[in-house]
């Protein structure tokens, strides 16, 4: 079961109601392409077709993370607990650097890239160490080039 926040809920419909509106335009493309002759050499219409097969994939994908997802409340988020949703102080124990990062745990990563919070996911080795964590302690992170201790300073 994935657990995702409102704000996932709506992005992931958003995109979905994207990709259902485009369907017209992509049989529009197909069937264009299809009236040019020959479909052995026509990279028209083999391009649309793909990008069909592409986003019919992305339409299934959406509508089952949709059906089988739970939505985490508010007051879950309130709890003083780190939990999906959350973002989280981090100063990393013994780092070169201690200017302390803004991390926020999701089910999923999105496309909102500003540079001011990096996106963990929960199955990531930091998401997995952040669940359900608390103000004041510190995790450890099990990463790729071994494992790195952070403290949580505080749940934003």
């Amino acid at each position: 079961m994935d657990v995702i926040t409102q704000g996932d809920k709506s992005r992931l419909e958003g995109r979905l109601n994207e990709l259902i509106a485009n369907r017209s335009v992509i049989t529009t493309r197909i069937a264009e392409a299809r009236a040019l002759g020959d479909l052995k050499e026509n990279a028209e219409y083999h391009s649309a077709r793909e990008q069909q097969g592409l986003e019919e994939a992305e339409i299934k994908r959406i509508e089952t993370r949709l059906a089988n997802a739970q939505l985490v409340s508010d007051t879950a988020l309130a709890d003083g607990v780190v939990f999906i949703g959350s973002s989280v102080k981090l100063r990393e124990v013994g780092g070169r650097d201690d200017e302390p990062e803004v991390y926020r745990l999701v089910g999923e990563m999105s496309d909102d890239d500003t540079g001011e919070i990096i996106e963990v996911t929960t199955s990531s080795p930091m998401g997995e160490a952040l669940m359900k964590s608390r103000v004041g302690e510190t995790i450890r992170v099990n990463a790729p080039r071994g494992v790195k201790r952070f403290e949580i300073l505080e749940i934003l």
